[in-house]
């Protein structure tokens, strides 16, 4: 067995989705759940299919994103595993449709930050071991960095003034 890592930086505002399903349909479902939940989201996805041609399928309304993510998702090339960047969204906008599309499996990472997914390869193929979402702790919040985060959410329209 080697592990390997593959490395995804999000692209400018943007964020990623990485997960495991288990059907070719999975890319046209994850696309429909998308545009139905955030007016104006931009994205790609890409798609691992693990049988058959095992192609990279991708969907998306952002040609450019949709490049993007059917390369990352060759590069880390473990079966029935998707990734998707998003614009213009949060990845909590969109998490609760995409974990009820009825091929999807799991949710790894939702994430601004740098990823790095974990990867292990066998003779039958590729695996995801695990995923090192952005930066290790640093210490634990003080009473400032609190309000500084409780403020931050009210500026932002996620919690009530």
């Amino acid at each position: 067995m080697d592990l390997t890592t593959v490395k995804i930086e999000p692209p400018k505002d943007c964020n990623t989705i990485l997960g495991m399903a288990h059907f070719i349909k999975t890319a046209e479902d994850l696309y429909e759940a998308l545009v139905n939940s955030v007016p104006n989201i931009q994205f790609g996805l890409g798609f691992c299919e693990s049988s058959g041609p095992c192609l990279v399928r991708h969907e998306g309304n952002d040609v450019e994103l949709r490049r993007l993510a059917a390369e990352k998702a060759f590069e880390i090339g473990c079966g029935h595993s998707f990734l998707i960047f998003i614009r213009n969204a949060y990845p909590l906008n969109v998490l609760d449709k995409i974990k009820k599309a009825p091929e999807v499996c799991t949710v790894y990472a939702a994430t601004a930050n740098p990823l790095e997914v974990i990867i292990a390869e066998i003779a039958q193929g590729r695996g995801i071991v695990g995923v090192v979402d952005g930066l290790k702790s640093k210490g634990i919040e003080t009473d400032e960095d609190l309000a500084e985060r409780r403020q931050f959410l009210r500026k932002i329209g996620y919690k009530l003034g």
